[in-house]
């Protein structure tokens, strides 16, 4: 089963673990991903994401077809993302995946979250205690040109 998300509201953690969970599965891997509060010496008093959705989910999908490949043990796979203003210590990512044994769970995960980093036209603009902000590119995006 795949759970794919993007949502304009609070994530629920437990429910994506539950929608990966199977009887024939021994181990549940999550990842939260949430505000900090201090980036590069700036105190962040938020974050607001954005995303082009429907590319956003399709890429999301690809992320789990490619998962499956490299990992075909994994049988259930989440993928919860929010948008708009993410505060301090919200959740803005939920990561989670299930299969038989661990390994097979964490080393998925990792990789959905590195791929969705990477792929996923989701764009995130921190915003500082002091009113300036910044919108972040991550260093590891695919169309970031490198220097």
């Amino acid at each position: 089963m795949i759970d794919l998300k993007i949502v304009n509201s609070e994530l629920d953690i437990g429910s994506a673990m539950n929608s990966v969970n199977s009887p024939q599965c021994g181990a549940i891997s999550i990842f939260i991903g949430t505000t900090r509060e201090h980036f590069n010496g700036n105190k962040v008093k938020t974050l607001f994401y954005e995303a082009y959705e429907s590319m956003a989910l399709n890429e999301m999908k690809s992320i789990t077809v490619l998962t499956r490949q490299k990992w075909p043990e994994v049988v259930n796979i989440a993928i919860h993302h929010r948008i708009g203003e993410v505060k301090v210590r919200e959740a803005s990512v939920v990561i989670a995946a299930s299969s038989p044994h661990r390994k097979h769970a964490q080393e998925a995960v990792s990789f959905i979250l590195e791929r969705l980093k990477t792929t996923v036209p989701i764009f995130k603009k921190e915003q500082y205690e002091d009113g300036s902000g910044v919108w972040k590119a991550n260093e590891e995006c695919a169309w970031k040109s490198n220097k």
